[in-house]
């Protein structure tokens, strides 16, 4: 064993995996082989999904019949529907709200009880869940407001029923086909923090509900999840400032504040999920002849590069994507859960295929041994 220390396992291999994979260097994300601009553009989410799940893209006869099998799941019990009814009521935070909702998914599950060794059923329950999450935010997003859940509805794709419940209206179909690709982007990504808390978790052998629970209580991090909250927040204020981004990063950073949606643990240069979610920000901009968001975006990106030399990460422009697309700012981070499930699932899947505990050990900086006093001389 070796007893060099790497805090945060920062660049420190403890698996490997055929889901994703990342070139800081170059720029790149690859889900199974194929690049994210290709996915992106020419793939749905459910077929995403199905190539995480599945190792493979699925044909035509594939494809409707497991959509038809996610979308036949989207319902979830009045039980939890009245929990979510009563977080919404009293305020929860939304990520913490959906981690109580999922982790009681498991109640109502016919395969809960199922070992983690059996793929099939696991595979079952992580479509119960993938179906279910977007159902359960978009009630919670509408209940706070004082409006009722609207029921899902199986003929719409995994995207645009989300749209549907969130807003009551069917989406049009730039809008639909822009928030499915941006839930292709978010899908997988390594190794990062909640994707780790889920193998840590089924590498246990303990079931795919808490495996994801645990994800979603990591995401809720502002480390690691939350930064698109951030980011538009950011873009709210240099508006309101009457000032140019550029002024307004310039004094923010004089006062040591920090610039939300810049660097990544990962990519050396700017995260190849930006570039496409930037080209989507400017298109929602010119629809609706306003492209201030864009334009504040593009400004601070341009500030950052030549004074501080940071790229931007998929949050920053994800921020502008989903606001100008009607989506309530604090829930940004759980439709990032929305996604992330589908990974989450698929890593949970692929570890313990071929499963050992994790359990790494921390080096002892304590007191060398002592004697312990009686109680009446401490």
């Amino acid at each position: 064993m070796t007893d060099e220390l790497r805090k945060g396992l920062e660049g420190v291999p403890v698996a490997e995996s055929e889901l994703s994979r990342i070139d800081g260097d170059a720029g790149e994300l690859v889900y199974r082989g194929y690049t994210i601009e290709d996915l992106a553009r020419e793939a749905r989410f459910a077929e995403v999904i199905y190539l995480l799940w599945h190792g493979h893209l699925p044909d035509a006869d594939e494809l409707v019949a497991f959509e038809e099998s996610m979308a036949a799941e989207r319902t979830v019990d009045d039980d939890v529907m009245d929990t979510v009814a009563r977080l919404a009521a009293a305020d929860e935070n939304p990520m913490a709200a959906l981690r109580t909702a999922v982790s009681m998914l498991s109640a109502y599950d016919p395969d809960a009880d199922a070992p983690a060794s059996d793929t099939e059923a696991t595979l079952r329950k992580g479509r119960r869940i993938t179906a279910k999450i977007p159902t359960i935010l978009a009630a919670l997003a509408r209940q706070r407001d004082g409006a009722d859940p609207v029921p899902p509805r199986e003929e719409l794709d995994h995207a645009a029923n989300f749209l549907y419940m969130l807003n009551g209206e069917e989406p049009d179909e730039v809008l639909a086909e822009t928030f499915d690709m941006a839930l292709v982007l978010h899908a997988d990504h390594g190794f990062n923090a909640s994707t780790f808390s889920t193998i840590v978790t089924a590498s246990t052998m303990s079931d795919l509900h808490s495996a994801v629970t645990s994800a979603i209580g990591t995401l809720k991090g502002p480390l690691h999840g939350g930064a698109n909250q951030d980011v538009m927040e950011m873009l709210q204020e240099v508006d309101a400032s009457g000032k140019d981004a550029a002024s307004w990063v310039e004094t923010a950073l004089d006062e040591d504040r920090r610039i939300p949606g810049f660097g990544h643990r990962v990519y050396d240069v700017k995260d190849p999920r930006a570039k496409i979610l930037g080209e989507r920000s400017k298109e929602l901009g010119e629809a609706a002849g306003d492209l201030r968001w864009y334009e504040h975006s593009t400004a601070i990106e341009e500030y950052m590069a030549e004074e501080i030399g940071l790229a931007p990460n998929v949050d920053f422009y994800s921020a502008s994507t989903y606001y100008q697309m009607g989506i309530p700012v604090d829930i940004y981070t759980p439709i990032f859960a929305m996604s992330r499930a589908s990974g989450w699932i698929a890593h949970a899947i692929e570890y313990t295929e071929d499963n050992r505990l994790i359990r790494p050990r921390a080096r002892y900086t304590g007191p060398d041994t002592r004697e312990l006093p009686p109680v009446d001389e401490r």
